[in-house]
Formats: C-alpha cells, structure tokens, sequence
C-alpha cells in the first residue's frame, strides 16, 4: 500500500479538492466485494476507536445545523442505475440504446438540472447521479456498479451487463473513497 499526498488540477470545483490524501493499494485474488468490506470495517471501528461510538455529529461548516451520522455497519449499497431508476420513478433504457441520452436530457430538464457540454450520456448520469443520490448521502453509503462509459479502468461487472465491479463511499454528501476490481484484460 502507499499513503501520498495527490495534487490533481482536471477537474477543480466546489465539490473536488485538488489536494487530497489517498490510501492505495493492490490486493492479489481481492475484487471489489473485498474492498468493500475491508473500507466498511476499517472507517467504521476507526470512528469507533476514536469517538467510541459509531454515531457522530457533524457540521461541514462552522454555524451550520449539525446532523448526526451513524457508521454502524452495514453501510447501504445502492447499484448506480438499479438507485437512479427508484429516485426517478422511471425505468432506464439499455446503457447502449440510442434513445439514452434524449431520456436522459428529458429527466435533467424536468428538474432543472444544468449539464454543460458535452451533453454525454456519462456525464448526463453523473449530474444526475450527483442530484438524486450523492447529495442525499448522510450516513455511509456505498454507490455501486458505475456503468462502464463510466469506468475505463474497472472490471466489467460479472452479473450486470454495461456496468463495472466499482463503488464509491459518500457519507455527508461527500465522496470519501472511490474503489473497483482492476481491468486485468482489456480485451474484455
């Protein structure tokens, strides 16, 4: 494993820090099941040996209403388009479909929600994504199986066609670790 300092300037905004710590590492025979566990124990006993309970109250800014977050496993895991399809109350076409990325556009302008250019089904998802599910994150909460468009480096998921073994854990709204079974076979 490496513990570093990362200084990553492509996507600067409100809601991504260029300058963050990150814990990475490789596993032999571990897919994203394993890192799953392993992240929920791990951050769940760290605030438990540091607070001594698993629930917290947290303000992310001073003044603010604080709210209280519990990280008694098990953490939710909500599948990224199985989630986006019950906040929506709409059924999703095939990823590959060409119809996606107009049904897509039709949800983002029935909420007001602004994607910029380029208008891509990727990034359609993740705007969405971001309004009906991340923001809403209190207590952990793993987002599962991103679609592959989304995913280059993730191994394509073994039981969900057009999605990957990667999760991402938010807690507060915040995206805390991003984690996937490595593509070990581009051909695939």
């Amino acid at each position: 494993y490496e513990v570093g300092k990362q200084f990553r300037n492509e996507g600067i905004d409100a809601t991504h820090n260029p300058e963050f710590t990150t814990c990475e590492f490789y596993m032999a025979y571990a897919d994203y099941h394993d890192l799953l566990d392993m992240t929920e124990q791990m951050i769940s006993k760290m605030v438990l040996d540091i607070t001594g309970s698993y629930v917290i109250e947290y303000a992310a800014i001073e003044g603010d209403e604080p709210v209280m977050i519990d990280f008694s496993p098990p953490w939710r895991r909500i599948s990224m388009m199985e989630g986006l399809e019950q906040a929506t109350g709409k059924k999703f076409p095939d990823l590959k479909d060409p119809s996606m990325a107009s049904f897509l556009e039709e949800i983002c302008a029935e909420h007001d929600i602004v994607c910029g250019a380029p208008r891509t089904v990727a990034r359609l998802i993740d705007k969405l994504v971001g309004h009906f599910l991340e923001d809403n994150f209190v207590n952990p909460t793993f987002l599962c199986d991103h679609p592959v468009i989304m995913s280059p480096l993730a191994k394509w998921h073994r039981s969900k066609p057009g999605q990957t073994e990667r999760f991402e854990l938010f807690v507060a709204g915040k995206e805390l670790c991003n984690a996937y079974t490595e593509l070990n076979d581009p051909r695939t």
